[in-house]
């Protein structure tokens, strides 16, 4: 009768609804997820963009090649244009070494993505701040054609190659990545 159908047609209803709902709300938790991941990467990534790029703006505004300024025992301001990736090697590879940075900061947000702990993730995103900053001279800094621009570079310490903030967190963030994903692998076993 018509009452029946009425009564397993609102049955239906409701357990699709049910479904719908549990549905929604796992998808609404996996974008929060997602969001709060987001939001432990781009941080100190667009801070290490930020002090990267001030510092040299500055050290490029204030600072003449060869008249380096002594602050504290062997530390000192001394810009250079890099074209080479670390150490200034590969000084002619610059568009090459710029395309892998490029691929490294996309393979680095994917694995960063990946990571549930948010430690891990925020040292994902200093990393990431590191490469991009680099990145970023290669494309906006004058230099030979494509991807050809140079890394300021400005922290002279005399006794290691000259480096940048970008450099400094590269340098802290890749080992201490490194340590953190190792601690969490071990703990798994």
């Amino acid at each position: 009768s018509t009452f029946k159908l009425f009564q397993y047609l609102s049955k239906r209803m409701l357990r699709l609804n049910h479904l719908q709902v549990t549905n929604d709300s796992a998808i609404t938790q996996r974008v929060e997820i997602m969001n709060e991941k987001v939001k432990y990467l781009l941080v100190p990534t667009c801070i290490v963009i930020l002090v990267d790029q001030v510092t040299k703006s500055l050290a490029v505004a204030k600072l003449e090649p060869n008249e380096p300024i002594m602050l504290l025992w062997t530390l000192q301001l001394n810009i250079i244009r890099n074209s080479g990736a670390s150490f200034s090697l590969g000084s002619n590879l610059t568009p090459y070494i710029a395309s892998v940075a490029i691929l490294a900061s996309i393979g680095i947000t994917y694995l960063a993505l990946l990571e549930s702990n948010r430690m891990t993730l925020s040292f994902y995103g200093i990393v990431l701040g590191g490469v991009l900053g680099n990145v970023i001279d290669r494309i906006a800094r004058t230099g030979d054609g494509f991807l050809g621009g140079k890394v300021v570079d400005f922290i002279d310490l005399q006794w290691w190659p000259i480096f940048n903030f970008a450099d400094v967190a590269l340098v802290v963030g890749l080992p201490t990545v490194m340590f953190l994903r190792y601690r969490e692998e071990k703990s798994y076993v």
